[in-house]
């Protein structure tokens, strides 16, 4: 009988053996390095703001944090990556808003409240409604006042279609009644050059404007933020010129479903530490953008209060016609 209790004793613990290891191995997290996918081209704003970010934390979880490059898809490359990802902690994405708006125009393959672990938010962009240096258009009630008497005689670029930067003047175009023409590029970049270039009256771009404002190539009319970004202090937001436009944009750190609690919660209280690493607010100060913190709780439901408004937004304004 005793040989026999034994014998029990030894198959419950060897059964409970590959339970202890995995618990030990959570416990541990991390213990290899981590890969964050940026779901933008290499050089970028978003790019080089993601390699400060893996910097801080690397130092914070004591792992190296990877890059990898993912464009496409209208930055959604990753999370159609996440959807076949192990939900240990190690591989992670960038998600920028465009993923809430993207399902309702077309097919895809993920749906971005059901395959999605939303850990936290770490900056937010701003969209700037800016011309060139010689413009006649000296505020955005000068555009409004111009494009009212001339209609269809604006044309503005953005770094593509049914981006926020095309929200910002659909909605202001609806508003007031006004028909802009919409010229979409392929980034920031080309926007800012066809405007320089003369082919556009008009740039809605993000923060990436910052160094042609400094350099006086470019007057930025208004944000389309809640508040005015430290680095375009002298600039009215929308809502401060007169017109309801504000239209947020945060960037945060996302994994595939079903991650375990204790990860995320790591993982978010060192994307918070990030918020006082100087290291880290350096790099977005050099670019203009602002830190935007959501903890684990309060960015999922963004993204899911998020995800249903556009909907409606994108029938409103129209932008799938």
């Amino acid at each position: 009988m005793n040989k026999f209790k034994t014998l029990v004793f030894a198959g419950l613990v060897a059964s409970l053996l590959p339970v202890a290891a995995v618990h030990a191995q959570d416990a541990a997290y991390p213990n290899k390095p981590i890969s964050i996918i940026v779901p933008y081209g290499p050089g970028g704003t978003t790019d080089v703001v993601g390699r400060a970010l893996a910097e801080s934390l690397g130092r914070q979880l004591k792992q190296p944090v990877v890059i990898e490059n993912k464009p496409g898809a209208a930055g959604s490359m990753g999370v159609v990556d996440m959807m076949n990802t192990k939900p240990d902690g190690y591989r992670l994405t960038m998600a920028p808003v465009g993923i809430f708006r993207q399902p309702y125009l077309q097919k895809t393959r993920y749906d971005p409240i059901r395959d999605l672990t939303y850990i936290a938010s770490f900056l937010t962009y701003d969209f700037l409604v800016t011309v060139a240096a010689d413009s006649p258009f000296k505020t955005i009630n000068d555009l409004v006042s111009f494009a009212k008497k001339n209609p269809g005689g604006v044309e503005y670029g953005t770094p593509g279609r049914f981006t926020g930067n095309q929200v910002v003047l659909a909605k202001l175009g609806k508003d007031q009644d006004i028909k802009f023409v919409h010229v979409p590029y392929k980034g920031d970049s080309e926007a800012i050059a066809a405007l320089l270039g003369g082919h556009t009256q008009v740039a809605v771009v993000t923060n990436s404007v910052l160094p042609f404002m400094q350099s006086g190539k470019v007057r930025v009319l208004a944000s389309a933020a809640d508040v005015r970004p430290a680095a375009f202090s002298q600039v009215p937001t929308m809502k401060e010129a007169g017109f309801d436009v504000e239209v947020p944009s945060p960037l945060g750190l996302a994994g595939p479903k079903g991650m375990p609690q204790d990860i995320v919660d790591k993982l978010d209280q060192a994307v918070k530490a990030a918020m006082s690493d100087p290291a880290f607010t350096k790099v977005l100060e050099n670019y203009g953008v602002r830190t935007f913190y959501m903890d684990n709780q309060t960015y999922t439901k963004f993204a899911e209060t998020t995800f249903k408004a556009e909907e409606t937004i994108i029938g409103s304004l129209g932008l799938n016609d």
